[in-house]
Parts: C-alpha cells; sequence; structure tokens
C-alpha cells in the first residue's frame, strides 16, 4: 500500500482521526516549548529555588476562582525600572513608583515582598520609603530602607544589588510589623503587642481592625496604591529595578508546588521529554528488533540459533529490577533509562519478525529475485522489510507508550533524572511531600492525566492503522 493510500485509510477511522489530531496537538506543543524554553530549564530554573522565590506555595490554578462563591486573592507582581515621577528636594531627587492595586477578594494577600536591585550612588546612599494607600485614604508607611554605605577603603562609584538583589519579606519583616503596629494605634486606637501583630500584618493592612481584634478583620475592599520612593543624593545616583510582590491564594493555570514552582511550566516541558523518551526508545528497538528478526528468518543456520538463544535470554531478564539497580549505581539519568528499555525491548518483535520471514523466504518473488543474483542484503532490506513495514509500523506505534509509562514509574519511584522535570517526577514529589493527603489534586491530577493522554494517542494511532497492516478489516473488503 502507498504512502497516500496508507494515510487516507488511517483517516477513515474513528481511532485514527482521533489518535492523528492529539498527536499533532502534542507535537505542536512540544515544538513550541522547545522554541521558548531553555534546553537546560531543569537545572537553571525548576532546581533552582530563587526563580520561584515570589510565588506563593502550594496554590491551586487562578481559574478555580470561576468555582467559587468568594474568589480567593490573585497573584499580582509589579516591576518597573523608571519612575513614575521625579521631584527635587534638598537633599537630591526623589524617585517614585506608584503601582494601583484593586482589591476585590474577601481574604487578604498571602504574603507582600519587595526587591529592589542595580542601586549605584556616588557619595552617600539612598534611602528607600514603601507606603500603602489605602481606599478608605488611610496611609502606612510599611518599609524603611537606608541602603549600606561605602566599605572601608572602598572607593566610588559604589554598586549594590546587583549580583544578589536585595528581597524582603515584608509580612515578616520587623520594620514592618513595627510601622503596622503604629499604625493601627494612631488610626484605630488599638495599642496591640508585637506578637499580636505577627502573622496578621496583611490582613491588617487589607482590612479594618476593630475592639474585637482577636475575631477576623474585616476585609477592606477597593482600590489601593503601592508607593515606593527612593531619596537619591546625586543626580546620577540610581535605582536600577524595583519589585512588588501582592501574594495570591491562586497563581496560574496549573497552580504551584509546595516550592512556588509554576507547575504548568514543569507539564509544558515534560511534554518533550515524554515524546523523546517514548520516540526515540521505540526507535532504536523496534530497528533492532526487525533487523535481527529479518537476518534470523532470512539467514537461518547458525546465524538464526545464535540470534533467537540470544533473543530467550534477553527476553527472560527482569528488566525493572535491573533497571533499579542500576540506577542506584550509576545514578539517576535519563538516557540511562532510555538506553536499558532499548536493550531488553527487541526480543518479542525479533520472534515475530522472523516467524513473517520465514514464510516470505519461499515466496516465488523472493526465490526469482535471488536466482537473479541479487546479495542477502538486497533481499532482505530491498524485497523483504517492505513487505513488514505496515507491520513493523504498528509494532513501533505501540512499543512508543510502554517506554513513556516506564519512564514515568521509574520517577514516581524516585528513580528518575532529577535535573529534567517530568510529568513521573513532578507525581512523586507530590506524594513525598504529601500533597494527596491535604487535597493538593491540582500537583497529583493533571500530570497524571497528561502520562494517560499521551499514552493514548499512540494507542489510538495503533488501531487506527489496523486497518494498513491487516487488509481484513479495511472497510469494503
Amino acid at each position: 500500500m502507498r504512502r497516500g493510500d496508507a494515510l487516507r485509510e488511517l483517516l477513515r477511522s474513528g481511532p485514527g482521526i482521533a489518535g492523528t489530531t492529539l498527536a499533532v496537538a502534542l507535537f505542536v506543543v512540544a515544538l513550541y516549548v522547545l522554541l521558548t524554553f531553555p534546553l537546560d530549564f531543569g537545572e537553571s530554573q525548576w532546581s533552582n529555588p530563587v526563580v520561584w522565590v515570589d510565588n506563593p506555595k502550594a496554590v491551586p490554578p487562578v481559574w478555580t476562582n470561576a468555582l467559587r462563591r468568594q474568589p480567593q486573592p490573585p497573584h499580582r507582581v509589579f516591576e518597573a525600572t523608571e519612575p513614575d515621577m521625579i521631584q527635587m528636594a534638598r537633599s537630591g531627587p526623589v524617585h517614585t513608583w506608584r503601582f494601583p492595586l484593586t482589591y476585590a477578594a474577601s481574604r487578604p494577600p498571602t504574603f507582600l515582598a519587595v526587591t529592589l536591585a542595580d542601586v549605584n550612588y556616588a557619595e552617600r546612599p539612598p534611602l528607600v520609603l514603601i507606603s500603602l494607600k489605602r481606599p478608605d485614604g488611610k496611609q502606612v508607611r510599611i518599609f524603611r530602607h537606608a541602603v549600606r554605605g561605602p566599605r572601608e577603603g572602598e572607593n566610588g562609584p559604589f554598586q549594590r544589588y546587583a549580583k544578589t538583589p536585595l528581597r524582603v519579606q515584608l509580612s515578616a519583616n520587623e520594620a514592618t510589623v513595627t510601622a503596622v503596629q503604629k499604625f493601627v494605634a494612631d488610626e484605630f486606637d488599638l495599642r496591640l503587642k508585637s506578637a499580636q501583630i505577627g502573622g496578621r500584618v496583611d490582613r491588617i493592612l487589607f482590612g479594618l481592625p476593630d475592639a474585637n481584634f482577636a475575631d477576623d478583620i474585616a476585609p477592606l475592599p477597593g482600590d489601593y496604591e503601592i508607593i515606593v520612593q527612593a531619596a537619591l543624593r546625586a543626580e546620577d545616583d540610581t535605582l536600577g529595578k524595583v519589585r512588588f510582590v501582592v501574594g495570591g491564594a491562586v497563581f496560574g493555570w496549573m497552580g504551584t508546588d509546595s516550592l512556588g514552582r509554576d507547575l504548568a511550566q514543569g507539564l509544558l516541558f515534560g511534554l518533550p521529554v515524554a515524546l523523546l523518551i517514548g520516540i526515540f526508545a521505540a526507535l532504536m528497538s523496534t530497528a533492532i528488533g526487525t533487523t535481527l528478526g529479518i537476518a534470523s528468518g532470512y539467514l537461518g543456520g547458525r546465524a538464526d540459533i545464535v540470534i533467537q538463544r540470544m533473543s530467550d535470554i534477553v527476553a527472560n531478564i527482569p528488566v525493572l529490577p535491573l533497571l533499579i539497580f542500576m540506577l542506584f549505581i550509576i545514578g539517576p539519568s535519563l538516557w540511562m533509562i532510555i538506553v536499558i528499555l532499548v536493550a531488553f525491548s527487541w526480543p518479542g518483535l525479533t520472534i515475530q519478525i522472523r516467524s513473517m520471514v520465514l514464510h516470505m523466504r519461499a515466496n516465488q518473488l523472493i526465490e526469482a529475485i535471488q536466482s537473479l543474483g541479487a546479495s542477502r542484503r538486497r533481499v532482505m532490506f530491498r524485497h523483504i522489510l517492505p513487505q513488514i513495514m505496515p507491520y513493523v509500523l504498528a509494532q513501533l506505534i505501540f512499543a512508543a507508550p510502554s517506554a513513556i509509562l516506564a519512564e514515568a514509574g521509574l520517577s514516581f519511584l524516585g528513580l528518575g533524572d532529577p535535573s529534567i522535570p517530568t510529568w513521573g517526577q513532578i507525581l512523586e514529589t507530590g506524594f513525598r511531600t504529601g500533597g494527596i493527603y491535604v487535597g493538593y489534586w491540582w500537583w497529583i491530577v493533571p500530570p497524571g492525566l497528561f502520562i494517560v493522554l499521551t499514552a493514548l494517542t499512540f494507542m489510538l494511532l495503533a488501531l487506527g492503522i489496523e486497518p494498513v497492516v491487516n487488509p481484513r478489516l479495511r472497510r469494503g473488503q
């Protein structure tokens, strides 16, 4: 059957159409990931806690707000390099950044954090002030920071927070707690101790405390404004970047794990990894099995005996215990998993191909080609291989999901490559940290569904290609 006829036959069945559609979608997404994600995403970002430090920890996806009566606060990040306004004061220029925030949630943010980067000054260090303007017109100064002055023997101009930006978790900052303590005393006439405010900074700033402070503080929805001011001492002094984070209780399309990592990014990067494992392992094992099967069936004699005895030996070696043993000895490695899967996946196909070639060897066409002086290699790969290629292609498609599931199972056992995020590894982390027991379903369900969906895609393709392999299954025949 020609390629065009085979494709039309594949697309005539429901499983063929569904499998082809899913396969195209998966490969398009995988290509997008390869073009937009760095190839060392696992080491440079996924395994780097600094990248995710400003994300909320273990929160559900943002779309879950549509299913709630009372929406959870979204995650907001404000970042700017150029100030909104520059004013001149006696001490020098004052740079001001303003970040408007409309807050309508029924609960306060999970945390507040500020990051300052690339501070440069000529002689005297600048002073940074951060205030929060509330919908009720009250304004509270929540942070005050004097940049570190010159060290002994250090000559200007001076640079601070260039390689390592200054990040302050305002919700747990002592100076912020003291500022909030003064705020409730001045504005609400509440004399509170620091211990009473600790852990409630966000609730007080975004709520209305009253005499019953022990009870829940009523939320204060409305328009807020975050005001960042940098009092510089000279015109050439600069504050390169300001970043203010209002931590939410929902995040992204897939939520976050206990380290704040964006699970959507991990799941996306896991797709090309899964396809690489499945396709590469299937291609290699199918190529080895087909080549040895054709050689065994056509050559016969001693070659047949050697290949079949090798197949019997390899087929009876337990692959999973061997994989676990090798990974313990050599260390977790994605390529080691693929190599072992390939090395022990070919015997079954070899035996099946041999039985097919034994029948074809006595075919009149093959005998005629031999009588014309064709070499053994030409007979095997120019005349026998094309006849069994549809069956080989079907076995190739069947082998891909087996490799994907094997890698996911090993990663779930904690034997996967820690430098590369895979779906099995995400599942293992969720189970190991107790995500299933505390209801973090967004951490457990999506990677499992992705594994099932990818395996189902290959299975549908295999079902759709059956009429191509077996003429009896074709419609109208």
